[in-house]
C-alpha cells in the first residue's frame, strides 16, 4: 500500500520536495478546503468535568500542533473527553473497593463467614467495575483510531499531482 501524500506544511518545512510553486498551492488550497476554519469547541458537560476539561485540552494542544484542530473533530472528540472521565471514575471506585476488601481482610474481629460473603460480593462488584473500565476504554480505542484514520483519510484526498491541461487534439478525439 502507497504511502499517503504528506501535507503541504510538512513538504514546505522538509525543504526538499520536487513540486513546483503552482503545484504547491494547488495542494495548500486543497488541503484548505477539507477544513471547516471553526476550532473544536467544548462541550458544557466536558468543561464542568475537571478530568474531561484536562484530557479537552490535551488533546485540542495536540490538534493544534499538527493543524486539526477544526469543528468536524467536534463530537468525537468531546465524547472521548467524557469516556476518559468516566473510565478514571470506575478506575478510582475499583480501587478504593479493592483497598477496602484489603483491610476488610486484615480485620481480626469480623466472623470468617461473613467475610467470605463481603468477599465475594466485592469481587465480583471490581469485576463489574473492571468490566466498565473495559468498555469505556475500548470505545476511547475507536474514537481514537476513527480520529487517526480521519485526519490521514483527509490527508489521502489531498491530490498528490496537479491535474495536467489536455491536449486540443485528444479533447477532439476524445469527443
Amino acid at each position: 500500500m502507497p504511502t499517503p501524500a504528506k501535507p503541504a506544511t510538512v513538504l514546505s518545512i522538509e525543504g526538499r520536495s520536487h513540486r513546483t510553486l503552482k503545484e504547491m498551492a494547488v495542494r495548500r488550497a486543497a488541503e484548505a478546503a477539507l477544513l471547516t476554519g471553526c476550532r473544536i469547541k467544548e462541550d458544557p458537560a466536558v468543561r464542568e468535568d475537571p478530568v474531561a476539561h484536562a484530557t479537552f485540552m490535551r488533546v485540542r494542544k495536540l490538534l493544534q500542533k499538527i493543524e486539526k484542530n477544526d469543528d468536524l473533530y467536534h463530537g468525537s472528540i468531546n465524547r472521548y473527553c467524557l469516556l476518559a472521565a468516566e473510565a478514571a471514575r470506575f478506575e478510582k471506585l475499583r480501587d478504593a473497593l479493592a483497598a477496602s476488601l484489603e483491610r476488610l481482610a486484615d480485620d481480626p474481629t469480623v466472623d470468617p463467614e461473613e467475610l467470605a460473603k463481603l468477599m465475594t460480593k466485592g469481587s465480583n462488584t471490581l469485576l463489574g467495575y473492571d468490566r466498565q473500565v473495559q468498555a469505556k476504554r475500548k470505545m476511547m480505542g475507536d474514537i481514537e483510531k476513527e480520529n487517526v484514520m480521519t485526519i490521514a483519510a483527509s490527508l489521502r484526498t489531498v491530490p498528490k499531482k496537479q491535474e495536467g491541461k489536455k491536449s486540443a487534439l485528444m479533447e477532439a478525439l476524445s469527443g
